[in-house]
């Protein structure tokens, strides 16, 4: 299950103790978890935002970025925080068959991305066209309406009974 998390609640003091508790509380283990947070949150406090995200990932719990691209992108802050996936955003995806600068950066940013040691989610995907060019870049996983609209809780458990 992947979670938003604001800047609000990063900046929580019990932050890492409310999230165990609730891990531990419905018996859920690693891996069970993913929390998200957007490039511009994780850019606003670098060095406090690392050791965090380390004490979580400690816990189990894994971690992407999410948007990445549209924030304050910066390259020698990425390698610093304890990621395991990173959200290519949207804005990139939605002309990347007709611009050539969307494709590029989304290339670059999946072979990056990969050199780092990082799984790529492209976000936004919404048509066959724009998964099979992704797909021979090289991109891990996509998102998008091309597979589903958002669905409530109990839509949501249909819709995967029905594709698995």
């Amino acid at each position: 299950m992947a979670v938003n998390l604001s800047a609000h609640q990063l900046r929580k003091d019990s932050i890492v103790a409310d999230i165990t508790n609730v891990l531990l509380k419905h018996k859920l283990g690693k891996g069970a978890l993913e929390l998200e947070i957007t490039e511009s949150v994780a850019m606003q406090y670098p060095e406090q935002n690392a050791r965090l995200l380390a004490e979580l990932r400690q816990h189990g719990i894994e971690l992407a970025i999410d948007d990445f691209g549209t924030g304050y992108s910066s390259l020698s802050y990425l390698k610093l925080l304890p990621l395991d996936r990173l959200k290519l955003d949207r804005s990139f995806v939605k002309d990347i068959e007709s611009d050539p600068n969307d494709a590029a950066i989304s290339a670059a940013t999946i072979s990056m991305s990969h050199e780092l040691g990082l799984t790529v989610v492209a976000e936004g995907v919404e048509n066959e066209a724009q998964l099979v060019l992704l797909s021979s870049m090289g991109c891990d996983l996509v998102q998008g309406f091309y597979f589903s609209k958002p669905l409530a809780a109990e839509e949501c458990f249909r819709f995967i009974q029905r594709n698995l």
